[in-house]
C-alpha cells in the first residue's frame, strides 16, 4: 500500500490504548508467505513480537 495510507492509518492508530508501530519495507508486498523477500518482513516483525506479546 502507498507509504501515504499505511502512515495514516499509524497516526489514527495512536489513539488505541495498545502498542502500535509501523516499518517501511521496500519491495515487499501483502503475500508475504509467498513474496520474495518475505524472510525479511518476517525478521523485521518479530523483535516487536518478541517485545509486545
Amino acid at each position: 500500500m502507498p507509504w501515504s495510507i499505511a502512515n495514516a492509518s499509524y497516526w489514527k492508530q495512536q489513539h488505541n490504548k495498545g502498542v502500535t508501530g509501523i516499518t517501511d519495507i521496500k519491495g515487499r508486498g501483502h503475500a508475504l508467505t509467498i513474496d520474495s523477500g518475505w524472510q525479511e518482513v518476517a525478521d523485521t516483525a518479530l523483535p516487536f513480537v518478541r517485545r509486545y506479546a
